[in-house]
């Protein structure tokens, strides 16, 4: 599991980075909620995941840490697209509200599982 999250993590890092480039070379920062959503819960986060994973949790592929992988990356890959087409003003905020909703519990969910997986991990060490 840390191999999936530092990859992920890294692949959010450089679209988070070429976006922020995009805004600085065309002096248009109207995505500036969505830069930093990409690098915070995007990269951060995952990368953080994948330390637990790697330091603490050994690495386990349970089915609950499959859950939290995925639950995270969906949350996260929609909360970037809903606030990409907000900021971007492909679609009014109406729209895309209920999306970013969803994504938005989706990443606390996977927050959530991420803090039950730690503390099962201590009952065993």
């Amino acid at each position: 599991m840390d191999k999936k999250f530092i990859l992920t993590s890294l692949g959010y890092a450089i679209l988070g980075l070429a976006l922020g480039i995009f805004m600085a070379a065309s002096r248009d920062h109207g995505h500036l909620v969505t830069h930093t959503h990409i690098l915070l819960i995007g990269f951060v986060v995952s990368f953080i995941y994948g330390l637990c994973h790697k330091l603490w949790l050994n690495n386990i592929a349970s089915k609950l840490a499959v859950v939290q992988f995925y639950l995270h990356q969906l949350g996260t890959l929609g909360v970037v697209i809903g606030l990409f087409l907000y900021y971007g003003r492909f679609f009014t905020l109406d729209a895309v509200d209920p999306v970013l909703a969803v994504s938005s519990i989706a990443v606390l969910g996977g927050m959530v599982l991420m803090t039950i997986l730690f503390i099962q991990s201590m009952k065993t060490s």
